[in-house]
């Protein structure tokens, strides 16, 4: 029979998620720095980003966050801008849903920035007042069946 080489499973690698219910002190971008939100998740550790100043970047995210936060399209992230390549961008920090709307509060954020839901998601305010979508039976109906 072979060795156990490691110190546990499965389990033990995905851990606890245990710094969900803490309140962390609300980060604000310094100079290199950019709000940014993601458009799209690419795979590899990259994302596709829309950032605050109009320009949309190829985010990395760092190691230290990888397969530890997760981060879906339309969520605001805090990135690092790099000198040498204005298109590129890692990412820093991704922003609680509260922490993004205390950031839009505060003016940090553009006042057309969509919060708390994805890029691709449902129907604008227009699109809502279609057609009706359900089947109304009536109990003759059903007893039909």
């Amino acid at each position: 029979m072979p060795k156990n080489k490691g110190k546990g499973g499965k389990n033990r690698k995905r851990g606890k998620n245990e710094a969900d219910d803490e309140k962390r002190e609300l980060i604000f971008k310094e100079d290199g720095q950019e709000y940014a939100q993601v458009l799209r998740m690419l795979g590899n550790g990259r994302c596709e980003a829309m950032c605050i100043d109009g320009t949309k970047r190829l985010c990395h995210i760092r190691g230290k966050m990888h397969k530890k936060v997760w981060i879906a399209a339309g969520d605001i992230i805090l990135v690092g801008l790099r000198d040498y390549q204005d298109d590129k961008a890692d990412v820093i920090l991704k922003y609680m849903p509260d922490e993004a709307r205390l950031l839009k509060a505060y003016g940090e954020l553009p006042e057309n920035t969509r919060l708390n839901e994805g890029i691709a998601n449902g129907l604008d305010e227009e699109d809502e007042g279609g057609g009706d979508d359900y089947i109304e039976f009536e109990d003759e109906d059903i007893d039909k069946i």
